[in-house]
């Protein structure tokens, strides 16, 4: 049987390919993906996320296009998907259980329900909530973007691997997928933790320098404490197998704030 040609358009959809074992089926992949890297680096690519070039998608005779509703703005390149006459799958995932979703349905899709149902099974054991501690839960804001600070609120996934890691999202009480704050609104918030995972920069020129420096700031019980800790945005920003080694990252420091905390 001839494999699917498929052009994924995220990160997210190129990982989860990759997961369930048919990274022999991607023909193309959006300018961001880069895991796995030895996988993806052969592939041709086809812009990023807001820029996807869609006659160099059509050129690679795609049998799928793997799109995405997650990205604000992504619906105009799914409107120049339809526009082409280009067979595509676009979710809006805003939750684990999304997440959960969209391996399913590419699975289905890919004919590697076996694959994604046990996939699926993995990440639900990893993801576990872990035992909950009798004492208030640290409050956790996640910055995916610095200037101005945009944060995950209720429909975000991210809110959900905070609970299960132990932690309370400061923006949980907020119907959104991710919200713009001012300074004076992340001060009046007072998270107890930072999280930096700004998407689409590296890890190494995360910059907890300069939040340690802002003086609306000096005031947050993180920046006291020194608690600005970076997690790659590939573990956070990317609803699929890795959020699982997202799970890890805040859980430990989860421990750690408990930790330091009990040793006051």
């Amino acid at each position: 049987m001839r494999r699917p040609r498929v052009v994924s358009l995220n990160c997210s959809n190129t990982e989860i390919v990759y997961a369930l074992g048919r990274a022999d089926c991607l023909v193309g992949v959006d300018d961001d993906s880069d895991h796995p890297a030895d996988v993806v680096a052969a592939l041709p690519r086809v812009g990023r996320d807001l820029d996807i070039d869609v006659e160099r998608v059509a050129a690679l005779r795609p049998d799928l296009v793997l799109a995405s509703l997650t990205v604000p703005g992504h619906e105009r390149v799914v409107e120049a998907l339809q526009r082409a006459g280009l067979p595509y799958r676009a979710a809006e995932t805003q939750s684990l259980a999304d997440t959960y979703a969209d391996v399913l349905d590419i699975g289905a899709r890919l004919d590697a329900e076996d694959a994604a149902r046990a996939l699926v099974a993995r990440m639900q054991r990893e993801l576990e909530p872990v035992a909950d501690d009798p004492g208030p839960r640290p409050r956790f804001l996640v910055q995916w973007w610095p200037k101005p600070v945009i944060a995950p609120g209720r429909r975000s996934w991210v809110d959900d691997l905070l609970r299960l890691s132990g932690a309370h999202n400061v923006l949980g009480d907020r119907d959104v997928k991710s919200e713009p704050l001012t300074d004076a609104q992340v001060a009046a918030l007072a998270p107890d933790a930072i999280v930096l995972s700004w998407c689409g920069v590296r890890t190494e020129n995360y910059r907890p320098d300069v939040v340690y420096r802002n003086p609306a700031w000096q005031d947050v019980p993180a920046v006291r404490a020194r608690r600005v800790f970076p997690v790659p945005e590939a573990f956070l920003g990317r609803p699929g197998p890795r959020l699982v080694e997202g799970a890890r990252a805040l859980r430990a420091l989860v421990a750690a704030c408990r930790d330091a905390d009990a040793g006051r």
